[in-house]
């Protein structure tokens, strides 16, 4: 996988660089967003690091000026992280938002979450011991019986899956589940996560609480 890695602070990419090879992964940098977009017009990459705030042109504009064609996954990594920054991101179409000061390996989890769905390689049935959740049919099933849950549930669920082991603030589960225009608040999802938790039975300890930041689904040893 090719990754472009947009920052102006060299030490950031140099960060991001190292953990991506180490990943396997080939990496181009640039320190603006006009050499950002040059080289997007010449090459062709599968994912893109972008900070916000850089000379010349800053990380949203460079969005706005690339053409449709050449736009790839993108990932915001910035120090602005203001609700009105990340629905901006989100408007021009970005796949998520990590907030400076990050963690590398978080911001890797990242990385492999988004290709795996870009890719397709999550199937449309999850299973985990006698836990199977089918994302086609919207069933969810323990020791082999139906287990009725709300919609809302079975998003929740199902977020959380396609993103196993990453930590899921509460903003982004009300993004992703139930939009952008939502106005709600932190109770809708910890209520949700509950009754959930209770549907899930004996793996309800499968989504683990983060403290400070939200959720996360994890496969019990």
């Amino acid at each position: 996988m090719k990754i472009l890695i947009v920052d102006d602070e060299e030490g950031i990419r140099s960060i991001i660089k190292e953990y991506c090879e180490e990943e396997g992964y080939e990496v181009d940098e640039a320190e603006t967003g006009k050499k950002a977009l040059e080289k997007l017009k010449v090459k062709d990459y599968d994912m893109m690091i972008l900070d916000i705030m850089m000379p010349q042109m800053d990380g949203y504009s460079m969005l706005k000026e690339c053409p449709v064609s050449r736009r790839v996954p993108t990932i915001v990594l910035s120090a602005r992280g203001e609700e009105y920054d990340k629905l901006s991101g989100f408007d021009l179409g970005i796949d998520d938002y990590v907030t400076k000061p990050f963690s590398p390996k978080e911001l890797m989890a990242r990385i492999k979450a988004i290709s795996n769905r870009l890719n397709h390689t999550i199937t449309d049935i999850y299973t985990y011991n006698n836990l199977e959740v089918n994302f086609l049919s919207h069933t969810l099933k323990i020791n082999n019986k139906i287990v009725e849950i709300t919609p809302k549930e079975f998003e929740i669920l199902t977020y959380l899956i396609h993103n196993k082991n990453i930590a899921i603030s509460r903003e982004q589960l009300l993004s992703n589940v139930w939009g952008y225009d939502f106005f709600g608040d932190d109770r809708t999802i910890d209520t949700h996560i509950k009754m959930l938790r209770n549907n899930l039975g004996e793996y309800r300890d499968n989504i683990k609480t983060v403290r400070g930041i939200g959720y996360k689904y994890v496969e019990e040893e």
